[in-house]
């Protein structure tokens, strides 16, 4: 019941009562986004949603227009606290996690969850191995298991392991605990980055 039907309207309904904060959220850090290198305030990323479904994951554009795209040797996407792609106003909204606030669009149009696994890249499927394509099984979300407990100290491989736990033992208990959870780890600032070896693949932001 809670996994196929109020899920879903307990995504709705937080997400309709949040959407007035994320406006004053907007206000105030879309200009400073565009009048940093007058680009634009979003970045559309391509994501894989449920059922492999591609959507386009807003997000705050926290790094310089048409900056490199570069990746961990596992394929994930690379981030530092030193990255030289970032904005002056893109390592707050990153360390804060502002960046993501704009999700909650896509959980309205129903594209994501509050909670669930982390979104990957369309050209992961491709590299999925084993059971790994039942990250695919549900939305994802805006934070998730792996998130609020590991965030970015385990590699890719590992949280798509902790996202199957995650489907495994979905329900109300455990997406509250998430939640409560993630707010902690946000305020703190724990774990944001990944320390690891990276490789260019391309362009992005």
């Amino acid at each position: 019941m809670y996994k196929n039907y109020l899920k879903r309207i307990f995504d709705l309904i937080i997400s309709i009562l949040a959407l007035p904060f994320w406006f004053i959220i907007l206000i105030i850090i879309g200009p400073i986004i565009y009048f940093q290198d007058n680009g634009s305030m979003f970045y559309n990323a391509p994501r894989l949603g449920k059922e492999g479904k591609i959507f386009k994951m807003y997000k705050f554009r926290s790094m310089k227009m048409n900056a490199p795209d570069i990746r961990n040797e596992d394929g994930s996407t690379f981030n530092s606290e030193d990255d030289p792609r970032l904005t002056k106003i893109g390592k707050f909204i990153r360390k804060t996690s502002l960046d993501e606030t704009p999700q909650l669009l896509n959980i309205i149009k129903g594209d994501m969850s509050i909670i669930g696994p982390r979104p990957d890249l369309p050209v992961h499927r491709e590299l999925y191995k084993g059971n790994e394509e039942r990250k695919l099984e549900v939305r994802p979300g805006v934070t998730g298991f792996n998130q609020a407990y590991y965030r970015n100290t385990v590699s890719w491989k590992e949280r798509i392991q902790h996202d199957i736990y995650y489907i495994d033992h979905l329900s109300l208990w455990l997406d509250i605990k998430i939640f409560l959870k993630t707010a902690v780890s946000v305020l703190k600032s724990e774990d944001i980055y990944v320390v690891g070896k990276s490789k260019k693949t391309g362009v992005g932001m």
